[in-house]
């Protein structure tokens, strides 16, 4: 009877495979040399500024409930709506006009 691979896998028996080890040091220099890690990519990251900071903040009901309509409307997922808004306030420097009554 002949056995398929997929019968000696599930009898336990593990398939033999080749692999080739690294033994030969000029070898291994040789690819150090080869993959320069350090020079491979000298530019820096150009999104470092956009990182985003994961923060906890309460905002008013209404005021959620604003943007999640918002969200409806424009298919935008609403925390992107208001880091949106507050970047725009940010960007432009508006600032808070409050009176008190």
């Amino acid at each position: 009877a002949m056995i398929t691979s997929s019968e000696s896998f599930q009898q336990g028996k593990q398939p033999k495979v080749k692999q080739k080890h690294i033994t030969d040091m000029q070898e291994v220099k040789s690819m150090r040399e080869e993959y320069d890690i350090e020079n491979l990519n000298p530019r820096r990251n150009p999104y470092v500024k956009r990182l985003k900071k994961q923060i906890t903040i309460n905002i008013d009901n209404d005021t959620v409930d604003f943007f999640k309509a918002q969200s409806e409307e424009s298919g935008i997922p609403y925390q992107t709506l208001i880091n949106l808004y507050l970047s725009d306030c940010a960007k432009n420097k508006k600032k808070l006009q409050m009176s008190w009554k």
